[in-house]
C-alpha cells in the first residue's frame, strides 16, 4: 500500500514467496496467486526490442553514464563506440568500464564498484552477455551502499534499496541468460569454489534493450548454450510451485519459440537470431518472478566446483534438464504440466503422459 518503502515491499514479499511455496506444494495447485496467496510480477519500466533499439540510450536523462562490458567483441563490433557516441550526444560524461571476465568474480566487482564511486554515475548501461551485466548489477549495490557485505547480500531478497544514486539499463548480447529483465544476478567466489545466485527485484533493471543485431556475430557455440539455458528458464518456471498465469504465458511461449529458432539461430539465420534473443527475453520474464528448479541449483554449484577450469553454464542445464524432467515427473503436478509442453506446445507423439515426458526428454537430447 502507499507510504510502504520497496524494501519493505521486498521483504515481505520473500516471507511470502516462501509462504506460496509451500501453499502451492500442499494444495497441489497450479502455484502463487491462487487461494488468497499474493503473488508479484516484476519487470523493467521499458523493454524496446528490434534492430538498432540500442540507439535508444540516446533518450536517457542524466549527467554521468558508467558503460560496464565485458572482454572485448562488443568493442570489435563497435557497438561499445555506439552507445558511448549516443551518451555523448545526449549530453552525458560517460567511463568505460571494461573486461569483465566470464563469471564475473566478486574482485571484478568491487573494483567496479570503486570505479563508480570516485566517478559517480547516475546511469549505470551494462552491455554484453550475462556476465557484465549481472556484475554491474553487483557493483550497484556496492557503489550506493559502500559499507554493505557481500555476505548479506547473498540472502535472497535482502538487498537495500536502490536508486539512491543511480538508475540500471541493460544490453543484451547473447540469447540466454535474459539477465537484463530478471531480479538475479551470478557472482563466483573463486577461493572458495561457489557461485553465488543473488537475488532480489531491486536489481531488476530500469530499462531493457534487447536488439538482435548485437547478437549476429556470436559464435554458434556460445548460441547453443545460450539458447539451451532459456529452454532450461522457461520449462523450469512453468512447472515451478511459484508459476502463475503471467509467468506461464511467457514460459510456453518461449518453449515454442526457442525449439523452433534455435537449431536455425545456431546456424547463423539473422531472422532466427531475433526470434531467440526476444524469447529468451521473455523466458527471462517468466523466471525472475516464477522463479526456478533443480537444474540451475545443480548447474550453479557444479559450475565452479572443478580446478582445471569450469562448467559453462548453458552446457551443464542442458546436461542435466532431461534427467531433472524425468525426476520431477514423479509428482502428479509436474508431470502433467511436461505432458502438456510435449502435447499440446511442441506437438510431440504420445498418448499418456509417460509416453509424452519421455518424448520431451527425447526432443531435449535431439537439441543436445
Amino acid at each position: 500500500g502507499e507510504g510502504i518503502s520497496l524494501r519493505s515491499r521486498t521483504s515481505n514479499f520473500a516471507k511470502n514467496k516462501g509462504a506460496c511455496l509451500l501453499f502451492a506444494i500442499r494444495r497441489g495447485g497450479d502455484g502463487i496467486g491462487i487461494g488468497g496467496v499474493m503473488g508479484r510480477f516484476t519487470n523493467p519500466r521499458d523493454l524496446y526490442f528490434g534492430e538498432g533499439a540500442r540507439h535508444e540510450v540516446k533518450n536517457l536523462k542524466g549527467s554521468k553514464a558508467i558503460i560496464v562490458s565485458g572482454g572485448g567483441s562488443m568493442r570489435r563490433g563497435g557497438f561499445l563506440q555506439d552507445i558511448q557516441k549516443d551518451l555523448e550526444d545526449a549530453g552525458f560524461e560517460v567511463k568505460l568500464f571494461e573486461g569483465v571476465e566470464s563469471d564475473p568474480s566478486i574482485t571484478t566487482v568491487m573494483k567496479g564498484a570503486e570505479a563508480m564511486r570516485e566517478f559517480e554515475p547516475d546511469w549505470i548501461i551494462a552491455m554484453g552477455g550475462g556476465s557484465p551485466i549481472d556484475a554491474a548489477k553487483a557493483m550497484w549495490v556496492f557503489y550506493e551502499y559502500p559499507e554493505e557485505s557481500f555476505e548479506n547480500i547473498i540472502q535472497p531478497f535482502s538487498f537495500p534499496e536502490l536508486r539512491q544514486k543511480a538508475h540500471f539499463c541493460a544490453i543484451s548480447s547473447t540469447s540466454g541468460t535474459a539477465t537484463e529483465v530478471t531480479a538475479f544476478s551470478v557472482i563466483t567466489d573463486y577461493a572458495k569454489g561457489i557461485k553465488y545466485p543473488l537475488a532480489d527485484f531491486n536489481i531488476t533493471p530500469d530499462v531493457a534493450i534487447v536488439d538482435p543485431e548485437l547478437t549476429y556475430t556470436m559464435p554458434a557455440k556460445l548460441c547453443a548454450h545460450t539458447g539451451m539455458d532459456a529452454l532450461t528458464h522457461c520449462m523450469e518456471a512453468y512447472v515451478s510451485t511459484c508459476a502463475s498465469m503471467f509467468t506461464d504465458a511467457n514460459a510456453l511461449h518461449g518453449i515454442r519459440e526457442i525449439v523452433e529458432w534455435l537449431p536455425k539461430s545456431y546456424a547463423g539465420d539473422h531472422e532466427a537470431r531475433q526470434h531467440m534473443h526476444e524469447a529468451q527475453c521473455i523466458a527471462g520474464i517468466a523466471f525472475s518472478s516464477g522463479l526456478l528448479g533443480i537444474v540451475h541449483s545443480m548447474a550453479h554449484k557444479t559450475g565452479a566446483a572443478f580446478e582445471n577450469g569450469h562448467i559453462i553454464h548453458g552446457a551443464a542445464n542442458a546436461m542435466y534438464l532431461g534427467k531433472v524432467i524425468q525426476w520431477n515427473s514423479k509428482d502428479p503436478r509436474a508431470a502433467e504440466r511436461y505432458a502438456y509442453v510435449a502435447k499440446e506446445i511442441l506437438h510431440l507423439p504420445g498418448e499418456t503422459n509417460e509416453e509424452l515426458i519421455a518424448a520431451l526428454v527425447q526432443k531435449i537430447r535431439d537439441l543436445n
